[in-house]
């Protein structure tokens, strides 16, 4: 595993960072925005709220590879289809934890998502936990996903009654929370009996947004510029551990449910015989409370909003229901492989709107990009996702359109490898994408079958940023269709009247 190179002590900026100026020899060639400022960079027309739609703006002007310049520090940023291919070669590059990403070390530490890669605490985290995401674990995780989809059915049944739209990113939210907490930790946050999100999803929210806005100020001036917001921050934080270590606790001493959790706590590397520290649990169980439902909560919306906005897309989608899952109440666990229709659709949406809109690479030794671009060894590029989802040279002419189609067997076998990285790649590439893909297809499937889905037709999308991507403002009128089969969770797996194990915030 290649080792992160470090900034120097004292610099202001995470650990980890450095800037293009120190490893890109000929970074003159990379081209960058025009009206440079002295000191400040390219800042003019930028905002600090959005900052990946700036550079996909600055992409679209610039080209496949350019650079931008803030307080000092030069970033490069990739997009085109070749030069993307070329930094997934995993024998000369390697993951680069990004400034973004390393601003949530302070509450992740060396979790999954944020660790160094030379910190060994990963590997043995990854091996513990793979088995976590097996078929066979998955299967187990089936049951769960189904009782807090009935939760969010149940509630969106109330709003239609009651003549309301939905907010759609706001229940998404509530249902990939509940479901990573219950399947993973067997924890329940009773997300839907809150009229308000959870104050751990608050927490979570202030948390990544704060290490967004340390992106957007110099480095040394950051404790006097965000000494409030940096308050919060620590607020925010430790609401995080003291939630995850209740859950924790709740659970040490009691009769183990076999979850991502009890292997945490009990199970040992099959080699070293190591176990993870009682710190590595917190800091796994909080990168996977937030990674594991801010992402999936993203991408449910905006394929929600596609649907919504594609008539003839959801009746597609609607149809492959009906005719799958039949008059079945629930579907099983291998039902839901079988919506290749929906599959699409929801790739489609991570195409156009990747969550995790970017991610960095790093070269493990002195190397030259798709033979054009030289790189010192640890020098970095991040990945724009958004811009290589939109390549015209893989994607063609229209690749701003809507479509599903660009995902049937015969175009993906066409298009050459990496040009779809919704969940990074490589050795750290995501280890629950299985689990998001089947949780977010049995939700769009479960909501197609129920509802037909009435947009806003004022609304325009918009795309709010947290380091994550999110439509902003979205709500939609869903209405029951008449003949759709009642859904029930199976009955050993339906919610508690009570929320399990409940952990309260101050005040609530």
């Amino acid at each position: 595993m290649a080792e992160t190179t470090e900034a120097p002590a004292g610099n202001g900026l995470p650990k980890g960072f450095r800037g293009a100026e120190l490893g890109w020899p000929e970074l003159h060639r990379i081209p960058h925005p025009p009206h440079r400022l002295p000191l400040l960079g390219d800042v003019i027309g930028a905002s600090r709220r959005t900052p990946v739609q700036d550079s996909l703006r600055y992409a679209r002007q610039l080209g496949p590879i350019f650079r931008r310049r803030a307080f000092g520090k030069e970033f490069v940023f990739v997009w085109g289809a070749e030069l993307a291919a070329d930094l997934a070669d995993e024998s000369r590059f390697a993951k680069h934890v990004g400034l973004g990403v390393a601003n949530l070390r302070p509450v992740a530490g060396d979790g999954l998502f944020t660790a160094y890669n030379h910190e060994p605490n990963w590997q043995l985290a990854h091996d513990v936990l793979a088995p976590g995401f097996s078929r066979e674990a998955m299967a187990g995780y089936h049951p769960m996903m189904l009782a807090v989809a009935e939760r969010l059915t149940a509630h969106w049944d109330r709003a239609q009654a009651a003549g309301r739209s939905v907010d759609v990113p706001g229940d998404m939210t509530k249902l990939t929370l509940e479901t990573i907490a219950r399947t993973g930790f067997g924890h329940d946050f009773g997300s839907f009996e809150r009229p308000r999100l959870h104050p751990f999803v608050t927490a979570m929210v202030g948390t990544l947004t704060y290490a967004q806005r340390l992106n957007t100020v110099p480095a040394p001036l950051a404790p006097w510029l965000l000494r409030g917001a940096s308050r919060r921050n620590r607020t925010d934080i430790d609401h995080l551990n003291r939630t995850v270590d209740e859950v924790v606790r709740a659970r040490r001493g009691a009769r183990g449910e076999g979850d991502l959790l009890d292997r945490m706590l009990e199970t040992t590397h099959p080699e070293t015989g190591e176990r993870l520290s009682a710190e590595n649990v917190r800091r796994q169980v909080i990168t996977f409370l937030v990674a594991g439902h801010e992402t999936t909560s993203g991408a449910l919306s905006f394929a929600l909003h596609y649907l919504a906005r594609h008539p003839d897309v959801a009746a597609r989608a609607r149809a492959e229901v009906d005719r799958v899952w039949g008059d079945a109440a629930a579907p099983g666990y291998e039902q839901v492989a079988k919506l290749r229709y929906v599959r699409r659709v929801l790739d489609e949406s991570l195409r156009l709107w990747p969550t995790a809109p970017a991610f960095s690479r790093e070269a493990r030794a002195d190397t030259v990009l798709a033979g054009t671009h030289p790189m010192r060894r640890g020098a970095w590029a991040l990945v724009l996702t958004p811009m290589l989802h939109r390549d015209p040279e893989v994607w063609g002419p229209d690749a701003e359109r809507f479509d599903p189609d660009r995902f049937d067997v015969g175009a993906v076998r066409s298009r050459p490898p990496h040009t779809f990285k919704p969940f990074g790649t490589g050795a750290r590439a995501c280890i629950g994408r299985q689990f998001a893909l089947h949780e977010a297809t049995l939700v769009l499937g479960l909501l197609l079958r129920r509802y037909e889905l009435r947009p806003d037709p004022g609304y325009r999308l918009r795309v709010t940023e947290r380091l994550t991507l999110m439509p902003d403002g979205l709500r939609l009128w869903p209405t029951r269709r008449t003949g759709a089969p009642a859904f029930a969770a199976p009955v050993a797996e339906q919610a508690p009247s009570e929320p399990r194990c409940p952990v309260r915030g101050p005040g609530d």
